[in-house]
């Protein structure tokens, strides 16, 4: 199992939840189990998240590899320049 923080408005979606536990070894089975726990994060998920994976932003990389012991952190799709 994965621990898995929510950062900002995917809280809300997840009942609140901060943080949840998730089987997965992938980012994209991360978010397909994410989804099917709690759907409200399907409209978000599907507008966009970024990965936080031992410090380091992904997105859309939806094979990296996620270790049971990796510090991981979902929010919302960000933007900048």
């Amino acid at each position: 199992m994965v621990k898995v923080l929510l950062w900002g408005t995917l809280r809300s979606a997840a009942d609140g939840q901060a943080e949840v536990e998730v089987a997965a070894r992938t980012f994209k089975e991360l978010l397909d189990e994410l989804v099917a726990r709690y759907p409200g994060l399907e409209p978000q998920i599907r507008r966009g998240v970024s990965l936080a994976l031992d410090g380091k932003i992904y997105r859309e990389a939806w094979f990296t590899e996620i270790g049971p012991d990796s510090e991981v952190v979902l929010m919302p799709y960000m933007t900048g320049g």
